[in-house]
């Protein structure tokens, strides 16, 4: 099957992590692939360093830009489907597929992340054959199937927990923590701010009997002055370190105590797989996303109230429990190598991509 990958996002995400997995995959499996990403930005570069066929896309250019120069790719490429991960993308695909008469979209929705379809969307739906594609079979139950040409695929989130094996771990000097005392490594975004302001409250009320706890904080908008001026509020900027978008935080992870994950959609979804491979205990709000990934008291705690005095004593009891940390590690390890495995992953993609270069379907618009 020749599959184009298209991604417009501008900087790195979980989302665009997750797509460059997919289609290194299915390269593997036989597919010829090809991947168009913002030309010279972060997603085009780590494309290429995963040793794709990348076509790079005019970041200025509009959607009636954005399609007609998709067309070229697709007569070029003989492309017969395009996956997509958001409804701007896949109008400009869908308009791409009407003007070459050929070939289907798949739309992959974010993990645990509603698929709303408005206007461009709706419109995106009359342009091509059209499919989703979604990471549970919890997902999938509650999609409306409405428009949608192809049926729906599952295509469960997985990674590979032995490439982090011989990741060394970062020292406490890098990190900016003292000698000694626990680490939690926070992964942020955005969307996370609320939750993230119930992490420094509860870090506030551990502070004067753990003093020696620190917190790093990476992840998209983790750098943002507002978190700093929140931090220095509560009195414990000197137990927080913020970590620039630009530094891979796997080693930071890899020498955390725990993890805890207050962003969202693929983001939380690959910090929580993360974690787990590195035998990192997990600590999160109890969403559907989170019961999903962790087994709440065996790979994780998952936190049940808001409320922070309530909250801290729970993580101080974790947190002095090393057995129990220890044990939790070993068993997130063993549910990513169970559960959560990158070619379960690419087989629902390959299931996916299969039934959308289905011809039959191409017509039927």
């Amino acid at each position: 099957m020749r599959v184009l990958f298209y991604n417009s996002e501008a900087t790195w995400s979980g989302t665009s992590r997750i797509a460059i997995q997919a289609a290194r995959g299915l390269s593997t499996r036989g597919h010829h692939i090809t991947f168009a990403a913002c030309g010279g930005g972060q997603v085009e570069w780590a494309a290429q360093g995963a040793s794709l066929e990348t076509t790079a896309l005019d970041s200025g250019a509009g959607a009636v830009g954005g399609a007609l120069g998709l067309r070229k790719v697709l007569a070029e490429k003989f492309i017969e489907v395009v996956v997509v991960s958001s409804e701007r993308d896949q109008l400009i695909a869908g308009s791409a597929l009407r003007f070459a008469e050929r070939g289907a979209v798949l739309r992959r929705v974010p993990s645990f992340t509603k698929l709303h379809v408005q206007r461009g969307g709706r419109l995106a739906l009359k342009l091509a054959a059209s499919g989703a594609v979604v990471s549970s079979d919890r997902e999938l139950q509650t999609m409306a199937p409405r428009g949608w040409k192809i049926h729906p695929t599952v295509a469960p989130l997985g990674i590979e927990p032995g490439t982090y094996d011989t990741l060394q771990p970062a020292t406490r000097a890098e990190i900016g923590a003292v000698s000694h005392g626990p680490i939690i490594a926070c992964a942020y975004d955005p969307s996370g701010r609320y939750r993230f302001g119930a992490v420094l409250r509860t870090l506030s009320l551990l502070a004067p009997r753990h003093r020696p706890l620190h917190l790093a904080v990476f992840g998209p908008g983790a750098n943002d002055d507002e978190l700093r001026l929140h931090t220095a509020a509560l009195g414990v900027s000197s137990l927080v370190t913020f970590l620039d978008d630009a530094r891979d935080p796997a080693p930071v992870m890899r020498a955390a105590t725990a993890g805890w994950v207050v962003s969202s959609g693929d983001a939380a979804a690959l910090a929580c797989l993360d974690f787990m491979a590195m035998r990192v205990p997990v600590i999160a709000d109890r969403t559907p996303l989170a019961q999903h990934y962790v087994a709440d008291g065996i790979s994780g705690i998952l936190l049940s109230t808001e409320e922070p005095s309530q909250t801290a004593s729970t993580i101080a009891a974790f947190l002095t429990n090393e057995e129990k940390r220890v044990a939790m590690g070993n068993a997130g390890r063993s549910r990513v190598q169970r559960e959560f495995t990158e070619s379960s992953m690419i087989d629902g993609f390959e299931r996916a991509v299969n039934a959308a270069g289905d011809r039959e379907k191409w017509a039927v618009r």
